[in-house]
């Protein structure tokens, strides 16, 4: 202890546009707006209390957890400091994020702000998504605000956002069925709106593993699966629902409905495929109308291999999605903290493959797009092939793209 208190030094699971700030912890589930959200682990249940923070601090997790990567394009920190500091953690506390810290006491300083400037080295940027609201903060950017092409977001925070349970509206009746599609359908009618001219909009299909689903699902059954990361998810369990095609159709249909020819900028991606055949088996199964284009997020080893064979099964575009592609790699959770210098991001296996799928796609002419941290860009700028695009979370895209203080 001493003059500014005690100082409680963690690690910096994610950033925002303050090095310093202020506020007062919240200890409960519930949202408390301009808080410091203070939780054992982040995790779907707790939704609502995470978007309301300021700031998130947790005693488990890794770099890129779903739940980290939620408030990576919020703008919302995240600092990772041990369990057991997080019982001090009462009151009114300072965080540092250039030291990874957290200080339980008051503190009158100024707050600095932080710029970039690598725009210009991105291509056609796409912005990680959690709300309507990051398309707002992304468009009021000023203007490079059009250098952002794509929003992509994923299914399951849509549900959060509307308080859907996706897995039981599937297990339910026709009617249960059309209400999930229209609801998503029409939240996604509301994205579009907010689109400047020439912007579009991806969906990742709804993407829920069995750890997840437990905690937002009331009465479908959901199985106990030893290694959910590697379990039924993904296009794997798409592709065996006949209850989510009916509601795809039933969304692709109120987007039509209200939208008219300016559905089409609403395009459907599909999540952790493993190879083509499993891409052609969903594309088949979900029975979209005729020209509806449908890409592919490549995630898994065999995905990286099976890139040229599920550009010539119609993939449209690609989208390397480095969180899991790294920990499959690398054999390193993404979510635990043990073996967090395990989870390398710029390993060079993890480029090697990344380096494929780029110069696979576009040896093709499919559109090719990578995702990155900000602290890695100018990594992959440097040592890897350019795609057509780089997928950013909100936040820090758009420090890209404010003007230069």
């Amino acid at each position: 202890m001493n003059g500014n208190g005690r100082r409680i030094l963690g690690t910096l699971l994610a950033g925002g546009p303050e090095s310093v700030l202020r506020g007062t912890c919240n200890r409960s589930r519930s949202a408390q707006e301009g808080a410091i959200l203070v939780a054992s682990s982040l995790e779907a249940g707790l939704y609502d209390a995470i978007v309301a923070a300021r700031a998130v601090v947790c005693g488990s997790g890794g770099l890129t957890g779903h739940m980290q990567s939620l408030c990576r394009g919020r703008g919302i920190p995240v600092l990772r400091v041990d369990e057991a500091d997080l019982a001090d953690l009462i009151g009114e506390v300072t965080l540092y994020l250039e030291s990874a810290s957290i200080v339980v006491a008051p503190r009158t300083a100024p707050l600095p702000g932080t710029g970039n400037s690598r725009l210009d080295a991105i291509g056609s940027a796409c912005a990680v998504i959690a709300d309507l609201q990051d398309i707002t903060a992304i468009n009021s950017s000023g203007p490079h605000a059009a250098r952002v092409e794509s929003f992509f977001i994923r299914e399951e925070f849509l549900c959060l956002a509307l308080g859907l349970r996706p897995l039981d509206a599937m297990a339910g009746d026709a009617a249960a069925i059309t209400a999930y599609g229209q609801a998503i359908g029409e939240r996604l009618c509301d994205f579009v709106t907010a689109l400047l001219p020439g912007q579009r909009l991806v969906l990742r299909m709804l993407d829920l593993r069995s750890d997840h689903a437990a905690d937002v699902t009331e009465t479908a059954p959901v199985a106990v699966e030893p290694n959910p990361e590697m379990g039924l998810h993904g296009a794997r369990w798409l592709r065996g629902s006949t209850g989510y095609r009916d509601a795809l159709h039933t969304v692709l249909a109120t987007l039509r409905k209200r939208l008219g020819d300016e559905a089409e900028r609403v395009g459907l991606s599909v999540p952790f495929v493993s190879d083509e055949t499993e891409f052609a088996q969903l594309r088949d199964h979900l029975a979209l109308p005729h020209g509806t284009p449908l890409s592919a997020f490549v995630e898994t080893p065999s995905a990286v291999h099976a890139t040229s064979a599920m550009c010539a099964a119609g993939a449209s575009e690609l989208f390397v999605g480095l969180k899991d592609l790294v920990q499959f790699y690398l054999a390193a959770d993404r979510g635990n903290h043990l073996v967090a210098d395990s989870y390398r991001t710029r390993h060079p296996a993890v480029l090697d493959g990344v380096r494929s799928v780029v110069e696979s796609a576009r040896a093709v002419g499919t559109p090719v797009r990578v995702f990155s941290l900000a602290l890695d860009l100018d990594h992959y700028l440097e040592h890897l092939p350019a795609p057509d695009g780089y997928m950013m979370c909100t936040a820090e895209l758009r420090q890209l793209l404010l003007p230069s203080p």
